[in-house]
């Protein structure tokens, strides 16, 4: 990074609404905000959490944070006390730094945590403070294998676990997400839509070595990320499924010009077929696919070509991807044996972009990491030609009458009525069949579509037994997390208040 700031230090490293950091600019208050926080006698390798979204002071500890050597370990907006305080908590954070916005958040946190010894919110003052520090570059010895950042899981099964990566595993991780895409040239601009401190920021350090800029916003919004992309002519984007499905219903999208994009990567979730093929529309052959986790990633990617093709023995629209070349990747039944072309089983992967452990937690690490191999938790299967595809998350599928149904399935079938905008299906308690799927479609407002009408569309796609049991129309969008992914478990959990279990027998 170091270097990189050198040699482009005159070029534009980082745009932030009218904000505009040239790489000497960015990488001098990062080197002020490294010497600010050792000042504090924090020690390299030291964890220090951070409650951000996007913006300048975002950019100033990620460059930070790797010139003292501490450990990101970034919390979640929107995200309860206990959950702030178990991350920081078991972590043994020492530091926390906070945007003003979510400053109210961490009131007193302190008095929780006794080992956190300094809270910096950066409030209005923050930029005095930021220019009385120390602009020599400290020079901070750092080893390989050394922590760089701490994610944490989403915690839906108990509290979340900490995902450790060394600076050797996140660079790998950069350079394998890149490994397919048009090469990054230098003054080529990468629009950020999601948190630098969270899954956006795996492109962050790539563009960064190669001499690009970070263009970063604080939220989505529609039309003014169509107009953002336009105005800077951005050549990289990330995009969750429901961005992306967002932006092909924009009636302004059609007439703006993406001519510079060279990358529209889709990742995160699962994306439907009407989605993707209205982004082709769109984006043309800009359009990428990846998949990966938090624990191990990337793990396939596809461009457009291998998106959109036409191979026997493969169906790659509903793929998440080729088995990338730095990846080992395989398919293993409930025993960990491997697994043949086209038989589903649980997704397991390998790769030099890998957690190391979860933090402080051996028994989850034992767990998840099997034979040096990360089990994901996701369903899937490896076709003969490579191609990667994802059924469902294991504890998303419903067992209806003793039959398998994943609701990643159905809502690809609904999603291909032309008035359904979202979908989400998920199982709820039925009294004879145990459990049966349950969809909620949002619809176009002026849309005349029913909810027979869908089911039907399910039944002669799929079969009947597929079906859902249940339909709802609304106009409302479905609730999102913080990243845009759509909150299956917040819709379900209703159908089984005052429930032990979360699955039903018939």
């Amino acid at each position: 990074m170091r270097r990189a700031a050198q040699h482009y230090s005159t070029r534009e490293a980082i745009v932030y609404n009218d904000q505009r950091l040239t790489f000497a600019e960015a990488w001098a208050r990062g080197v002020k905000l490294a010497n600010a926080l050792l000042a504090m006698g924090l020690q390299p390798g030291d964890r220090v959490g951070v409650l951000e979204d996007n913006s300048v002071q975002a950019a100033d500890f990620f460059q930070a944070a790797a010139i003292a050597n501490l450990v990101r370990v970034p919390l979640y907006p929107r995200n309860g006390r206990s959950a702030h305080l178990h991350m920081l908590g078991h972590t043994d954070c020492r530091a926390l730094l906070v945007s003003a916005v979510h400053a109210h958040e961490i009131q007193e946190i302190g008095a929780d945590l006794l080992g956190l010894e300094h809270v910096v919110v950066r409030d209005d003052s923050y930029e005095e403070w930021l220019a009385q520090q120390s602009d020599v570059d400290p020079d901070v010895t750092i080893e390989p294998d050394n922590y760089f950042i701490i994610r944490h899981t989403g915690g839906t099964t108990g509290l979340s676990k900490g995902v450790a990566y060394t600076h050797k595993a996140w660079l790998a991780a950069g350079r394998d997400w890149f490994y397919t895409f048009p090469p990054v040239e230098p003054g080529d601009k990468c629009l950020h839509l999601g948190p630098i401190s969270h899954g956006s920021g795996y492109q962050y350090l790539p563009i960064w070595l190669a001499g690009g800029c970070n263009v970063m916003v604080d939220h989505f919004e529609t039309s003014e990320t169509l107009a953002l992309m336009e105005r800077e002519q951005i050549n990289f984007c990330f995009m969750v499924p429901t961005m992306v499905n967002a932006v092909v219903h924009d009636d302004q999208a059609w007439a703006r010009d993406f001519s510079a994009l060279k990358c529209l990567l889709v990742a995160a979730a699962p994306i439907q077929d009407a989605t993707a093929l209205a982004a082709r529309k769109l984006f043309g052959d800009a359009l990428y696919q990846g998949y990966g986790q938090t624990e191990v990633l990337p793990i396939s990617m596809m461009n457009s070509a291998q998106w959109f093709a036409s191979i026997e023995g493969s169906n790659p629209l509903r793929a998440c991807g080729l088995a990338l070349p730095f990846a080992e990747v395989q398919i293993w039944d409930e025993e960990n044996n491997p697994l043949p072309a086209n038989e589903v089983g649980e997704i397991v992967a390998r790769s030099d972009g890998m957690m190391t452990e979860f933090w402080n937690n051996p028994e989850a690490t034992a767990e998840r990491m099997v034979d040096g191999w990360i089990k994901t938790g996701d369903l899937g299967k490896l076709d003969a030609n490579g191609y990667l595809y994802v059924v469902d998350r294991a504890d998303d599928m419903i067992i209806s009458g003793g039959f398998n149904i994943w609701p990643a399935e159905l809502e690809n079938a609904l999603a291909g009525h032309p008035d359904v905008i979202e979908v989400a299906v998920f199982g709820v308690p039925h009294e004879h069949w145990g459990e049966t799927p349950h969809a909620v479609c949002v619809v176009k407002a002026e849309s005349a579509v029913t909810e027979d009408e869908l089911i039907d569309l399910v039944s002669n796609d799929l079969g009947s037994y597929k079906k859902p049991g249940s339909l709802v129309l609304t106009t409302e969008p479905l609730p999102k997390s913080p990243v845009g992914k759509i909150k299956r478990k917040d819709l379900r959990e209703p159908f089984w208040a005052g429930r032990d279990r979360r699955v039903a027998g018939s």
